[in-house]
């Protein structure tokens, strides 16, 4: 089942475009790595899925569909609730742990506190996180180390109750371990979710992706199946930036 449809989409900066006429298909409940090299537009196609581009004064064409409606046909909250972004560096809220997690479905429901109990039990569970952190729950998310606060982030916004997660450059700044645990949770969690995944390790979208899409200077040169992707690529110019040629 296809999740996100996107056609012909271009997104300009003034007189720069950082993204040229991108037609795919994300498919639900899959792990989409994004592979490039700097200023591919990799990052640009994140902030595009989840209207983020609205406050860059972006020139947007060509068609993003979720469910098959129109992305700027939904009330931007709705939007943003059901396509979570995850950023490279994890941003924590001031507060406890607890806070961080029931801060944003509080704006959005009311619930009772044993409901509240549970969804915070839910989410870090789910993040690979609450054995870690159940007896700290009050304590502040800034004494977490960077890998838990990654987590944390994921859990923020698995309480949201999302159907795509984006994660741009996830683990650019951990360390092995917690990479590796940052992996496990996406790949627990794809059975329920829809991950799009911008990453500059290689290995690392060989690892966990289903399908990977290559860009290069805001154009989309190919997708398929990663292990085809890694080892027989149909572009000349895929396979020079996954053996290291550039990038």
């Amino acid at each position: 089942m296809t999740k996100i449809q996107i056609r012909d989409l271009r997104v300009a900066f003034g007189a720069s475009e950082s993204l040229r006429g991108i037609t795919i298909d994300i498919n639900e409940r899959e792990i989409l790595g994004v592979i490039g090299p700097a200023n591919a537009g990799k990052s640009t196609l994140l902030r595009v899925l989840n209207r983020l581009c609205d406050f860059d004064e972006a020139q947007v064409t060509g068609d993003i569909l979720l469910d098959g409606v129109d992305i700027r046909m939904l009330p931007v909250n709705d939007l943003r609730r059901r396509v979570g972004l995850i950023f490279a560096s994890p941003i924590v809220l001031p507060g406890s742990i607890y806070k961080n997690i029931t801060y944003g479905p509080k704006l959005h429901h009311r619930y009772k506190a044993n409901q509240l109990n549970d969804l915070v039990y839910f989410a870090l569970d789910a993040a690979n996180l609450w054995d870690e952190v159940k007896d700290r729950l009050y304590e502040s998310a800034g004494n977490l180390s960077g890998g838990q606060q990654q987590r944390l982030c994921i859990a923020r916004t698995l309480a949201l109750k999302p159907e795509v997660i984006m994660m741009d450059e996830p683990c650019s700044g951990l360390d092995p371990i917690s990479t590796a645990k940052v992996e496990s949770t996406m790949l627990s969690l794809k059975d329920r979710y829809t991950f799009i995944l911008v990453t500059n390790n290689t290995k690392q979208a060989a690892r966990i992706s289903d399908r990977v899409a290559f860009f290069l200077a805001g154009e989309l040169i190919e997708c398929d199946i990663s292990q085809r992707i890694f080892t027989a690529p149909r572009d000349p110019r895929t396979n020079d930036y996954i053996i290291g040629r550039y990038g």
